[in-house]
This record gives structure tokens, C-alpha cells and sequence, in this order.
């Protein structure tokens, strides 16, 4: 049996959670499940915002074009979306720990291939191979969590994992300009290797299995085929999903945005994409906080409202400011902490909404919550960072705009929700 976590993280007493025999684990506490948690999902920021500011030398190394260079994000973003609607039930089928242990394995092959890459498109096939692995820890950690706990122990780990997890976003960008500046590109996968190897010693080590064999599903086509219905067919789910995939949608565009927008419309250098991930992560950090620290003392609802209120005010902010002024430090980037800050105010509350509308196949639940918000995130670097790139009024109305559609299905939610109670 699992130990006590900390009297502010209480199990969730109707689901026990025997260890697997054949590993002697030790066990850790809940921070340091968090840690373990947010590492593995650090993969994701690691993959995508390292390699922005060594864009220009990649595209010179291998003979790319511009447009080639930025289809390697979106061939990263595809797979991963792909992939992660089938990591939660693969999960709910094999084990949690089993399915982050062998994304962990194709994940570091990829790197590896990534880092050898002598043409744009053999960077494409391994960014795919990246792809299609470094979700597991998204997905599958959030039903580990919910394995465990419930309600606002849930809600205030998660907030947890949230908080140690921005740190990724912020030092990505930084160290992959300053390899970039010292080494070459092709560092930036060396140094993602050995941090997934690492990671990789240390799941294997301390990961616990948090489903036990009898409480796993099927793993039938007929059975899926089911599940994945169940979901995809309630309005609700998809109003839910929605919120948090638009949420990320109006942050991910600047960072998708930032290889034009940091040295062209900023005049910065690659080694000071800090002006613009440093306002970013630093709201996701603070806001997680503050999700942490309310969680059971605010309604989910009341949470969320105060969490809109910070995004549309600083996005509509943003926009007015450059209706009147050039882009400028600090005033271009200020708004995404607000912007974020709301974001991960309401990203737990919402989350846990939607993986307890089918509490017996969470981990597909999380697999198609993460999905919904990575096919968005694919069409914003494919087509929309793109176009709306070539202006910073642009790019700010398009967050302005995620924002409000965001709203928009959150009130669907609400008014849905008192028309069918059940």
C-alpha cells in the first residue's frame, strides 16, 4: 500500500493502490511525486521552445527555408496530438507506469535522431517520433493524480505540478539561445538526451503503478471505439475541453510567434527571448500558486470567473496599446503574466471538471482533453502564428480573440449544465 501522503494531500480512500511486486520502490511523498510529474511533462516546453531562438542556424545548417524550419513545430505538434488521444488508454490498459517508461525510450531515440538530423526532412521524421512520446507524461500524470486524490487535494496538486512545471517554459528559450550563441543547434538535442535519460533512470527507480491490474480496461477496438464515443459525443466534454485547449491557444500563439516576433518586430537577439517567456512563465507559475492555495476554500466557479478576468483584461489591454504604439519591451510582453496568470488560475478547476465526467476511463478522458488542446496548439504554429506573425496588433487581437471564445463555451458549460443536471 501506498504511505500517508502529508495531512494536506489525503489519499482518496476508495481507491487503494497496491504496489506492483515486481519493483522495489521507494516511495516518494506528494512534492516529490509533483516533481517527478512535472519533469516528465517538461518534455513538452523542453521540445518546443529550446530550439525557437537556433530557428535562423538551423535553417542555414540544413539548407531550409524559413517556412521548412517552422513546419518542424508543426510536424512536433501534429504527432503529439495524434498520439496523445491514445496515451490515456493505453494507460488505462497497461499501466501508468509501463506507458511513460517506453515513451521514455522512443522519446530519447528521437532526440537522438533529432540531433544527427543531416537534411530538414529527416528533422521532420524524428520531431515526429519527439511527437508522438512526449505526451505520456501530460496525459498519464494527470490521471496518476487523479488515481490518488480527489477534489482539492486533486486540485491543489495539480495546481503543484502546474507550478514546478512553468520553470520549463522560462529556461528553455534562454539556454537554447545561449547554446546556440557558445555551441550549435544540434546541442540543444544533445542536452535534451541527457536530461531524458536521466529522467528515464529515475522513473524506472521511483515511479509507482498507481492502477492496479484489476481496475485496467480492455484494450479492444470495440470497447475503445466506445469510450472514445462516450466522450466525443457530450457537449459538455467538448465545452470543457474547449476552454483550457483556447486558454493554451492564446498563449501558444506568441510562442509560436516568437522566432519573428523577439528579433523582427522586438529587435532582440537570440539570447534575449527572456523579455518575452520570463512575463509568460512567471503567470503561470503565480497563478498555479494561487489555484493551490484557494483549492477548497473557492468554488471552482467563482475561481474560473476571476481567472477570465485577468485574461481578457490583459489581452484586451494588449491591443489597445498597440492600436496607438509600436511594439516596445516592456509594454509588448507585460500582458502575457496577467494573460497566463488567469490561465493557470482556472487551468486545475477545469481540468478536474472534465476527468470526473467519466471517472472510470480517466486516463482517456485525459488523453482527449490533452488532444483537443494540442490540435489546436498545431493549427496556431502551422497557420494562424504564421499569418498573424507579420504584426504584433495582430497577434495580440488573435489572443484577444482565443480569450473571448474561450468565455464564450465556459458560459455554454454553465447554462448547459442547469438544463440537464444529470
Amino acid at each position: 500500500m501506498f504511505p500517508t501522503p502529508p495531512p494536506d494531500l489525503p489519499p482518496d480512500p476508495v481507491t487503494p493502490v497496491p504496489l506492483p511486486p515486481a519493483h522495489k520502490i521507494v516511495m516518494l511523498g506528494a512534492t516529490g511525486l509533483a516533481v517527478m510529474l512535472a519533469a516528465l511533462s517538461m518534455l513538452g516546453p523542453f521540445s518546443i521552445d529550446a530550439y525557437l531562438p537556433a530557428f535562423p542556424n538551423i535553417q542555414a545548417a540544413l539548407g531550409a527555408t524559413q517556412i521548412e524550419v517552422q513546419q518542424t513545430l508543426t510536424a512536433y505538434m501534429l504527432a503529439f496530438a495524434a498520439m496523445v488521444l491514445w496515451h490515456g488508454a493505453l494507460a488505462d490498459t497497461f499501466g501508468r507506469r509501463n506507458v511513460i517508461l517506453v515513451s521514455l525510450v522512443v522519446f530519447a531515440v528521437g532526440t537522438l535522431g533529432c540531433a544527427s538530423a543531416h537534411s530538414v526532412h529527416y528533422l521532420w521524421v524524428f520531431r515526429i517520433m519527439q511527437g508522438v512520446s512526449a505526451g505520456a507524461g501530460v496525459v498519464v500524470g494527470r490521471a496518476i493524480i487523479r488515481d490518488l486524490y480527489s477534489d482539492a487535494p486533486a486540485a491543489r496538486l495539480l495546481s503543484l505540478v502546474t507550478m514546478i512545471f512553468s520553470i520549463a517554459p522560462a529556461i528553455a528559450p534562454v539556454l537554447g539561445g545561449w547554446i546556440v550563441k557558445f555551441f550549435d543547434w544540434r546541442t540543444i538535442f544533445l542536452a535534451l538526451l541527457g536530461y531524458t535519460i536521466v529522467l528515464g533512470w529515475f522513473c524506472y527507480k521511483r515511479l509507482p503503478e498507481t492502477l492496479p491490474k484489476e481496475k485496467r480496461q480492455p484494450f479492444n477496438p470495440g470497447y475503445l471505439a466506445q469510450n472514445y464515443w462516450a466522450i466525443f459525443s457530450s457537449p459538455l466534454f467538448h465545452m470543457k475541453a474547449g476552454v483550457v485547449a483556447l486558454n493554451f491557444a492564446g498563449m501558444f500563439l506568441y510562442i509560436a510567434a516568437a522566432p519573428v516576433m523577439v528579433p523582427e518586430h522586438l529587435k532582440l537577439g537570440p539570447d534575449q527571448f527572456a523579455w518575452l517567456f520570463i512575463p509568460t512563465v512567471s503567470g503561470l507559475f503565480l497563478g498555479s500558486l494561487a489555484a493551490n492555495r484557494m483549492a477548497g476554500k473557492s468554488h471552482f466557479g467563482r475561481q474560473v470567473a476571476l481567472g477570465f478576468c485577468f485574461m481578457l483584461s490583459a489581452a484586451g489591454a494588449n491591443v489597445l496599446y498597440h492600436v496607438f504604439m509600436p511594439p516596445a519591451v516592456p509594454w509588448s510582453v507585460a500582458p502575457m503574466f496577467f494573460y497566463t496568470f488567469g490561465s493557470s488560475l482556472m487551468a486545475p478547476a477545469v481540468t478536474l471538471l472534465a476527468l470526473d465526467m467519466f471517472p472510470h476511463i480517466r486516463g482517456t478522458v485525459a488523453s482527449c482533453q490533452s488532444f483537443a488542446v494540442t490540435l489546436l496548439g498545431a493549427l496556431v504554429a502551422g497557420v494562424i502564428a504564421p499569418f498573424l506573425s507579420h504584426s504584433v496588433l495582430w497577434l495580440a487581437s488573435g489572443q484577444l480573440a482565443f480569450a473571448v471564445f474561450s468565455l464564450a463555451l465556459w458560459t455554454a458549460s454553465r447554462h448547459y449544465r442547469r438544463l440537464r443536471p444529470a
